[in-house]
């Protein structure tokens, strides 16, 4: 049986958690000033259940959602590294398959 492969999307949307709607907007700063990213939208609210180091945690945080190009993730996710104050931050990415045309151009020159 023949494997197919997607093709790669142009674009990406990131997800990240911050402590604070401080923190997330100095890291949304940092990533729009650097042209990692086109926009961030700081999502407040988030509560967040996980096991960390055997124990099950609840803290309340603020989600980021980050669209940029899909070649810029790698980079994106590196500077999310540097600059967060977790041992371990959450960057996860998603394809963006389709949209707003006018939006995605705006995407793309950015």
């Amino acid at each position: 049986m023949a494997s197919t492969s997607r093709p790669v999307e142009e674009f990406s949307m990131a997800f990240v958690t911050a402590p604070n709607a401080e923190k997330a907007k100095e890291l949304a700063g940092g990533v729009v000033s650097n042209k990692l990213a086109a926009c961030v939208n700081i999502i407040p609210g988030v509560m967040s259940v996980y096991e960390w180091e055997g124990k099950i945690e609840t803290d309340p945080e603020v989600l980021m959602m980050i669209k940029t190009r899909t070649s810029r993730i790698d980079e994106l996710t590196e500077f999310i590294r540097k600059n967060h104050p977790y041992d371990v931050c959450e960057v996860i990415a998603t394809s963006i398959e389709g949209g707003n045309q006018p939006y995605l151009d705006w995407l793309a020159k950015t």
